[in-house]
């Protein structure tokens, strides 16, 4: 066993990264490497399943094989077929699983959406991908049923335990269908999962992701979970599925190591975070610095409450912090590796603690097999000490392909062009770089930011907002919070007419912030409001989000 003071203190990775080599087939498909090659009448334990109510449910490999036969079967009856888009509307739950696998071996295009998305959100996505079936639950029903006669290229909606009209029973469905099924012949480079973005400016991008991204997400995943898999190794994250973060962090890097993965449907809370972990002997975790905030804050000591086997914990969407970092090391025994990546082209920047030494607060260093620099506006790499904008090359440090990229943003050749200088990808955050290569967040280049975990693009919020019959113009900027890094702040121009008081606009605050949940996700109403006169412009009329972003970070240092 290394202690901890010998795991930091080792530096291994010189070595790591200038020997690593891709090896990348021509024919792969995601479903063979998640699950066909681990459904061998071994028992193998794919999913642990559990629910706020106490339901649990466990599902083996071959059960999860099977099953996805008949979901695969179930498809290509109702017509899907290779490159379609099959929207996969559900929370953490088994079937959720078995709709990804069932999709890559028909040759599909999974695209996870959030339970969380209001009508607006669910709308936009579906009319933009033309996906022809959506796989949901109770959770989504009624939101989908409000805009489901403005998604025309929707043919079938597959529903879980909802009997609802113009839906398709999922059991029903599936207790009619075979569980033989001959899987379509894919390549590395063939469209596998398209997950939509958030951006600043315009609607959402669809990235479409090819079979070979979740190579390309490998060695960040192996090595900030100081190299999995182990021998009874058991992950468990209560990010999304939905999300890049949930999917290619958590979701299917365990089962391409035919591990288990503890599914929970149900709100987080640092109660229920300890709880899973004792009770099914997680060993490794990816969890949101916010997450662990509320961790550390309800439990300071951990282990003498807990018998807690947690080997590894990534850390992503955030910086974690001295405080959060410290605690780590003291209370659980771990040192957090902290991550960086995005849907375009994940897990490209991060540590891993037992393999090169963390320097809190630091992203880390690119992972083997990614070329990573921090290039200026001319698309040339800063010196040490400089800072410019992290970006990924299209080839590693031998010239070859890097995997992990996107294909392109779905419909949208302007937009994918625009994401890359010459051979390099730009990632939008800014981050300096240290002599030993470390680097250092600085903040978004444009205007997208994070807030408690979660992605947050202005644009789409802004949008729903001005949907309001009280609001002429609104423009959306992070606000500094210690406990979420930001919250969302609208800053808002009324129409004319709109009668004002202190009660008046306490009244008309709470009912926009109600009118923005009803539409978006609940993470992206703006939890302050602050009414003005004039939102800031360019003399071409411009929104100038900086100005008001820079405002909100002076007064924070005020405070």
């Amino acid at each position: 066993m290394i202690s901890s003071s010998n795991r930091t203190a080792m530096d291994c990775y010189d070595s790591l990264y200038r020997e690593f080599r891709w090896h990348v087939p021509a024919a792969f498909n995601i479903a063979a490497v998640c699950c066909a090659r681990w459904a061998d009448g071994k028992s193998r334990i794919a999913v642990h399943y559990e629910d706020e109510t106490g339901h649990t449910a466990t599902l083996t490999y071959d059960a999860l094989q099977a099953q996805a036969n008949r979901l695969s079967n179930v498809l290509r009856k109702r017509g899907v077929q290779r490159g379609d888009r099959v929207a996969i509307i559900l929370p953490q739950r088994p079937e959720a699983a078995i709709a990804h696998i069932a999709c890559y071996q028909i040759g599909a295009v999974a695209m996870p959406m959030s339970i969380l998305f209001g009508p607006d959100a669910l709308e936009y996505r579906l009319q933009n991908s033309e996906a022809m079936i959506a796989l949901i639950d109770q959770a989504a029903l009624s939101n989908l049923n409000e805009i489901r006669a403005q998604c025309p290229a929707l043919r079938h909606v597959v529903a879980i335990a909802c009997d609802a009209p113009g839906t398709l029973d999922w059991h029903a469905e599936m207790s009619g269908a075979a569980t033989g099924f001959e899987p379509v012949a894919t390549l590395a480079a063939d469209p596998a999962i398209l997950i939509y973005t958030s951006g600043t400016t315009g609607a959402p991008k669809g990235a479409l992701l090819p079979h070979s991204a979740i190579i390309g997400n490998l060695t960040g995943f192996v090595a900030s979970q100081n190299w999995f898999p182990q021998d009874g190794d058991v992950f468990w994250s209560p990010a999304d599925w939905a999300w890049t973060g949930g999917l290619m962090d958590a979701l299917l890097p365990t089962l391409y190591f035919g591990k288990p993965i503890v599914g929970y449907r149900g709100r987080f809370s640092a109660d229920t975070a300890f709880y899973l972990l004792e009770k099914y002997g997680v060993t490794n975790s990816f969890l949101f610095p916010t997450a662990l905030k509320m961790m550390m804050k309800a439990v300071p000591a951990p282990r003498e409450r807990f018998r807690l086997k947690l080997r590894a914990i990534m850390s992503a969407g955030e910086a974690v912090g001295d405080a959060v970092f410290d605690w780590g090391r003291s209370a659980l025994g771990i040192t957090i590796n902290e991550m960086f990546g995005q849907t375009e082209m994940n897990y490209i920047v991060g540590n891993s603690a037992e393999k090169w030494p963390a320097k809190p607060g630091s992203m880390g260093r690119p992972y083997p097999g990614h070329r990573v620099a921090v290039i200026d506006d001319d698309g040339n790499a800063v010196k040490a000490g400089g800072t410019g904008e992290v970006a990924l090359h299209r080839t590693d440090i031998h010239g070859h392909p890097d995997p992990v990229f996107f294909i392109e943003y779905w419909k949208n050749p302007e937009a994918t062009g625009q994401k890359f200088s010459g051979d390099w990808c730009r990632t939008g955050d800014l981050a300096s770089i240290d002599q030993d290569g470390y680097l250092w967040y600085q903040g978004r280049a444009d205007d997208m930011f994070k807030a408690a975990g979660y992605r947050i693009g202005p644009s789409e919020i802004e949008n729903c907002l001005i949907k309001h019959p009280a609001v002429a113009n609104a423009a959306v900027v992070p606000k500094p919070d210690a406990e979420r890094g930001n919250i969302v702040k609208a800053f808002i121009v009324l129409t004319s007419g709109i009668s004002r008081s202190r009660a008046a606009d306490d009244k008309l605050i709470a009912e926009l912030q109600t009118h923005v949940r009803g539409k978006l996700a609940p993470y992206e109403y703006p939890k302050e409001i602050e009414f003005i006169d004039e939102l800031p412009m360019t003399t071409t009329g411009k929104l100038q989000r900086r100005v008001l972003r820079l405002l909100e970070e002076e007064r924070a240092i005020k405070t």
